[in-house]
């Protein structure tokens, strides 16, 4: 029986795992870590046949990827959207449609072959994103799954460079929406900003008397 990592923490990311773990039972020994600190513990007593992040946050080092089998799951058409907060970037950059992309790590961040890719639609509230992020991600990693019981080896499309585009991971403050951007911005613009943040995300604010804010959580564009 092969034993698998499974790195992830986000409630749509521990739907896949609920997912995988009953589908491959009787052929995988599944072991959930949701920490950073519970995978360095975990780590040490365990010696893997596979690590599966599934959009993990931390930053994973060299000896672990060059040790192990690591594939990630990323929410982007890769090698568009490296790097932090993808489907945020994604739809405040007013895209249509993303992918659910699954890789395997190298040293570069986001920049390793290509396994698994797939397209979904960047329509609609941040749950719906999410749900289908989620459904595709049940698809995607259950064929990693069946290559590592399968013993094949884990390989993937090298990604193009001259297509790359890289994103640092979006702090609270990017979430104000200011006078200035109802100066500047369209009204499917701010509506794209303020659905990209939606829960569980740092909500978009206004900043209003008193330095009070406003959070808005949902928006629609009318004429």
């Amino acid at each position: 029986m092969k034993t698998v990592l499974f790195c992830a923490y986000r409630e749509w990311a521990l739907e896949i795992y609920d997912y995988i773990k009953e589908r491959y039972v009787d052929k995988a020994d599944l072991k959930l870590v949701k920490t950073e600190n519970d995978f360095k513990k975990t780590i040490v007593r365990v010696k893997p046949d596979l690590i599966l992040f599934v959009w993990w946050s931390w930053i994973v080092s060299r000896d672990i990827v060059d040790k192990y089998r690591c594939v990630c799951l990323h929410p982007s058409p890769l090698p568009k959207y490296r790097g932090g907060s993808p489907l945020q970037h994604q739809i405040i950059s007013g895209e249509k449609e993303s992918a659910v992309t699954l890789f395997v790590m190298n040293e570069r961040l986001d920049a390793g072959p290509i396994v698994w890719q797939e397209a979904f639609s960047l329509d609609g509230d941040l749950d719906m994103i999410f749900s289908r992020v989620m459904e595709k991600g049940k698809k995607g990693v259950s064929k990693v799954m069946e290559m590592a019981l399968k013993d094949d080896e884990i390989k993937g499309v090298a990604q193009d460079e001259s297509k790359a585009t890289s994103f640092r991971r979006r702090t609270p403050a990017q979430s104000e929406i200011s006078a200035s951007d109802f100066r500047d911005c369209t009204a499917e613009q701010l509506y794209n900003k303020i659905r990209a943040l939606q829960d569980p995300y740092p909500n978009a604010f206004i900043v209003c008397k008193d330095n009070t804010k406003l959070k808005i959580q949902k928006a629609k564009v009318g004429k």
